[in-house]
C-alpha cells in the first residue's frame, strides 16, 4: 500500500523535483522507491542532452551518451511510480507548510520541493561553434580533457581562469593556446606571469570564424584573414544558474548564484531542498547523480519524521490494518520423526 500524496488535503504531493536532469531523475528513483508520491516537472532542457558521449559516468567502459542516460533514467523513476511531466514552472509561493509552483500548464502543491533546474553554459560569441559543442567544442577540462590527449587546444578567454584552464590542459597536451577574440585580457600580474614562464601563446586578434566539417574543428580564422590550425576548442566565458525559484523564496546563494547547500542539500529555507549544477558543487553528471540520491534520503527522513509528529503515520498504519493482512499466518511446522 503506498501513501498517498496527503491524507488531509489530496491535491498536495509530498514531494516535487522541478528539473528532470540527471540530479532530478536519480531523486526520483530513490523517492519512488521510497514509496513517496513523487512528481518530476521536466521543461525538457537537460543540459546532459548535448553530450553525444559520457566517458567518466561510473559503469560505462565505452560510454553513454547523455541523452540516452536521460532516457534511461527516465524509464527507471517511472518504473518506481514516480510521475514525470512536461511543464515550465513560472513562479513560485510558500503558504504555511506547501509550496505552490505556477506551470505554464498548471498549478501544483507540494510539502517537500526539490529544485534540480541546473546551469547553462555560455558558448563563445563566435560564428559557426556551435554545432561543434560536444563533439569538439567543450566547457569542462575535468569532462574532457582527457579525450583531447595530444591534439592542439585553444582556450577562448580573457581571465584569470582561462589561464587556470591552459595551465590545466598542459597535462594533456603541449600545444596550448589562448585566444581572448578581441577582449582586452583581465587576467591579473601572477597570472600574466604563468603565462611568460610556460611559454603559451595568446591571440588577442577577434575570431571572426571556425572551419569545421561535420562538427569537428579544424582551424580558427582571425580577423585580418590569419589561420590557426586548433582541433579542439574550450571555453570559459561562464554559466547561467536557473537559481530564480530558489531565489524567490529566498533561500541563500553565493556570489556566484548558485543554491547554498549543507551536506543533506537542504538549502537555507525549510523543506526545500537543491541538487545537481545549480548548487556549488563541481558540474559533472556523476556528481548530479549523487546529490539527487542524497536530497532524497534527506527528504524521505524529514517526511518520515514529520508522519511520526503529525501522527499521519498511524492514520496510514490504520488504513493498513482495515485493508489488508497485518499479522503473519502461523502454522505448525512438520518435522518428521527420526526411527531409532
Amino acid at each position: 500500500m503506498k501513501r498517498p500524496a496527503d491524507f488531509d488535503d489530496p491535491d498536495t504531493r509530498e514531494v516535487i523535483v522541478v528539473g528532470g536532469g540527471i540530479a532530478g531523475l536519480s531523486a526520483a528513483i530513490y523517492l519512488g522507491r521510497a514509496q513517496r508520491d513523487v512528481l518530476v516537472i521536466d521543461s525538457g532542457h537537460s543540459m546532459a542532452k548535448w553530450e553525444p558521449k559520457v566517458q567518466n559516468y561510473l559503469g560505462f567502459r565505452n560510454g553513454v551518451g547523455g541523452e540516452e542516460l536521460l532516457r534511461n533514467g527516465r524509464t527507471q523513476a517511472r518504473r518506481h511510480q514516480a510521475r514525470i511531466i512536461r511543464d515550465d514552472v513560472k513562479a513560485v509561493s510558500a503558504r504555511k507548510s506547501i509550496f505552490v509552483l505556477k506551470g505554464k500548464r498548471k498549478t501544483y502543491r507540494t510539502k517537500r520541493l526539490l529544485v534540480a533546474t541546473g546551469i547553462f553554459h555560455l558558448p563563445p560569441k563566435i560564428p559557426g561553434v556551435e554545432q561543434c559543442l560536444g563533439h569538439s567544442m567543450f566547457f569542462c577540462k575535468d569532462c574532457d580533457g582527457y579525450r583531447v590527449r595530444g591534439k592542439r587546444i585553444a582556450i577562448i578567454g580573457a581571465n584569470n581562469e582561462a589561464v587556470e584552464y591552459a595551465l590545466g590542459m598542459l597535462d594533456y597536451s603541449a600545444c596550448v593556446v589562448v585566444a581572448t577574440n578581441g577582449q582586452r585580457p583581465h587576467w591579473d600580474k601572477q597570472h600574466a606571469r604563468w603565462l611568460t614562464e610556460y611559454e603559451i601563446p595568446v591571440a588577442l586578434k577577434r575570431i571572426r570564424d571556425v572551419d569545421h566539417r561535420k562538427r569537428k574543428i579544424r582551424a580558427l580564422e582571425f580577423a585580418g584573414e590569419k589561420s590557426v590550425k586548433i582541433d579542439y576548442i574550450f571555453t570559459t566565458r561562464g554559466d547561467v544558474f536557473y537559481n530564480q525559484l530558489a531565489k524567490k523564496l529566498g533561500a541563500k546563494l553565493d556570489p556566484d548564484g548558485q543554491i547554498k547547500v549543507d551536506q543533506c542539500m537542504r538549502t537555507s529555507i525549510p523543506r526545500l531542498y537543491a541538487a545537481g549544477c545549480v548548487t556549488p558543487a563541481n558540474c559533472q553528471m556523476i556528481i548530479a547523480a549523487g546529490q539527487g540520491a542524497a536530497a532524497a534520503q534527506a527528504i524521505n527522513r524529514d517526511l518520515f519524521e514529520e508522519s511520526l509528529a503529525s501522527h499521519s503515520l498511524r492514520r496510514f498504519r490504520e488504513a493498513q490494518l482495515e485493508d489488508e493482512k497485518t499479522v503473519p499466518e502461523v502454522s505448525r511446522s512438520r518435522t518428521k520423526r527420526r526411527k531409532n
